[in-house]
């Protein structure tokens, strides 16, 4: 006896479709799979930059929520982004530890974990004339001071610095830069005078950076100076106003007292200037 098959119908073909799709739906075909995050790498965090984190797993989608307190704001994920990759950029506003929360959009959360971003260095590259003099890294402290850091970064990563003098210099005392050009020509260009930050607790010690002002304690532009010995009567007091110190030399004092040791005098009107250009050629964000 043979058997022959029956026929299936186009009504009972859809129906049995129908239940499979339903039921690959379930298990996670075409997107049902909830998604899972098995490792976070950063590539660039840096204060003040746009950071590039890579979220790896497994069913990853664009709808995933980011969520950092502030930490790291205007998330959004790159058009390279693949379903084992994620590629999240972000502004950092925050340095130190914060928590990264990647949530689903139904609420439920796929991630948590602890990112560290380090407090912003800058570079300052010095040179005499043609004789480069070295580095001077300085490492800032935005939880401090972050009204002065943000704008002290702001001149920094715009170029502002650049080709500008130490020139006023006072040996036992600081070297003075960032707000004139060759032949103490006022360098056109700077922002807003900022609000003084001076009450943060930081102090005008050696090798430490601060904001040079003029009388009016909220008139700093992009001129700062750094400390050659402890000037502790510069901090605020109930006496003083003070000036904003916003961070300090890691590297590259004997740079700062290579500079304060320069001859001076004086030129167009202007005290302790140095007789040949000291120049930062460069001002880099490293960190």
């Amino acid at each position: 006896m043979t058997f022959k098959p029956k026929y299936v119908t186009c009504s009972l073909y859809f129906a049995i479709a129908s239940t499979l799709a339903l039921l690959l739906s379930a298990c996670g075909g075409g997107g049902g799979f909830p998604p899972t995050i098995t490792g976070v790498k950063p590539q660039s965090l840096m204060f003040g930059k746009t950071a590039t984190i890579y979220l790896g797993g497994k069913d990853l989608r664009s709808s995933l929520v980011v969520e950092s307190n502030g930490a790291c704001i205007n998330p959004s994920f790159a058009s390279n982004s693949t379903t084992d990759t994620l590629v999240l950029n972000c502004l950092v506003k925050q340095a130190g530890d914060f928590v990264l929360t990647v949530k689903s959009d139904t609420g439920a959360v796929v991630y948590t974990g602890t990112l560290t971003v380090p407090n912003p260095q800058v570079v300052l590259v010095v040179a005499e004339g043609q004789v480069n003099l070295g580095n001077i890294v300085v490492e800032l402290d935005p939880v401090a001071a972050p009204i002065t850091v943000n704008n002290f970064l702001n001149y920094a990563n715009n170029g502002f610095y650049r080709s500008t003098l130490f020139h006023r210099v006072i040996s036992g005392f600081m070297i003075q830069g960032g707000g004139f050009t060759t032949g103490m020509v006022k360098k056109t260009g700077q922002g807003a005078p900022i609000v003084s930050e001076s009450k943060n607790g930081l102090s005008n010690v050696r090798g430490s950076i601060a904001m040079a002002r003029l009388d009016d304690k909220d008139s700093a532009t992009s001129e700062f100076y750094i400390n050659h010995v402890d000037n502790l009567y510069l901090d605020y007091s109930a006496a003083s106003a003070g000036y904003t110190v916003f961070g300090k030399v890691v590297q590259g004092m004997e740079v700062v007292d290579t500079i304060a040791g320069k001859a001076t005098g004086f030129f167009n009107g202007y005290a302790n200037v140095p007789l040949a250009d000291v120049t930062i050629t460069g001002a880099l964000q490293v960190k």
